[in-house]
This record gives C-alpha cells, structure tokens and sequence, in this order.
C-alpha cells in the first residue's frame, strides 16, 4: 500500500492496484482530501463565533439552573439533618437522666461533668453535637413545658418560629 502511494504521487501506475491504466484519470484514483487540486477553494472547518457563543449561553443557563437546585436541596439536606440530631441529642440526654436520675440543667453537662451530677459517666456528647447543622445551638429547658426536658432544633434562622426550614421542632413532636 506505501509502494502504491509512492508511485500514485510520481503519477506511475501499477498493474496489481488498476491505477494508471488506460481510460482511468489521476485526479480521480487521488484521494481529495490527500492531494489537493490547486485551484479549487478548500472548505474552512471550525465553529462560528455565533455558534461558540451560543454554546457558551445555554453552559451558563444549565449552570445557573443547577446551582439553585443544588442550593434547595442542601438546605432541604440540613433540616433533615437537623432533626435527625435533635433526636440523636435527645437519646444522649435520656441517657445521662438515667445514670444520674434526672436530665442535666444544661446542654453543656453532657460534654463535661456537672457539680451535682453524682453518676456521670460521661462525656455523652461532644461539643459539636450540641449544635445544629447551621451552627446555631439547640433550644434546651429543664425542667421542660412538654416532658421532664425540652429541646428545640430552630431550623435555619436559629431563632424561635419561622416556616419552611426555618420552622422550629422540638422532641415532644
């Protein structure tokens, strides 16, 4: 096959190929594309500025799109979280209640050992469980209104009431 595009570029023929026989024309045994016929306008290849920038518009009106849903869905992933900790800081709560026969005066009790707590057997927390995914601390009241305790995850403004994510729940609910 290299000895055959050496003799087509010489213009030679060869009988095994048929190229140079009688009848047959050099331009059309050439490949276009591999020699070019002087003279003939070759076809640019490329993309438009227009095209490029329109491309570019539609990245950026995915990507924005994208980037609000993914904002939704990050608050939406912390006020479940939130609530999941809530829970989880309620059982931590309840369980130092039970070694020292009532819950402590404060969150912080359960991460260090309170004067009068008698049986600590502690810590039952660390500190960064006392604090919501936002990085707001959790409501706590002993004795509660609702139970022997009341703790509140505030949601997302960190501050009693609200709607959507920043609506409050506590562990009566």
């Amino acid at each position: 096959m290299v000895k055959s595009l050496a003799l087509m570029k010489q213009g030679i023929g060869n009988r095994e190929s048929g190229i140079g026989k009688a009848g047959s024309s050099r331009a059309s045994a050439i490949p276009y594309s591999l020699f070019p016929i002087p003279g003939r306008a070759q076809r640019a290849s490329g993309f438009t500025l227009l095209e490029m920038l329109a491309v570019i518009v539609l990245i950026g009106i995915i990507g924005a799109v994208v980037v609000t849903q993914v904002g939704k869905n990050v608050d939406k992933g912390k006020y479940g979280a939130g609530k999941a900790q809530l829970m989880t800081l309620n059982q931590k709560i309840e369980n130092y209640a039970l070694d020292n026969g009532a819950p402590p005066q404060q969150l912080e009790g359960l991460v260090t050992k309170p004067a009068n707590a008698s049986n600590w057997q502690g810590p039952y927390a660390k500190e960064s469980d006392l604090r919501d995914p936002w990085g707001h601390d959790f409501g706590y009241q002993y004795p509660g209104q609702h139970g022997s305790f009341d703790l509140v995850f505030y949601g997302q403004d960190g501050k009693p009431g609200g709607d959507g994510y920043s609506k409050d729940v506590g562990n009566w609910q």
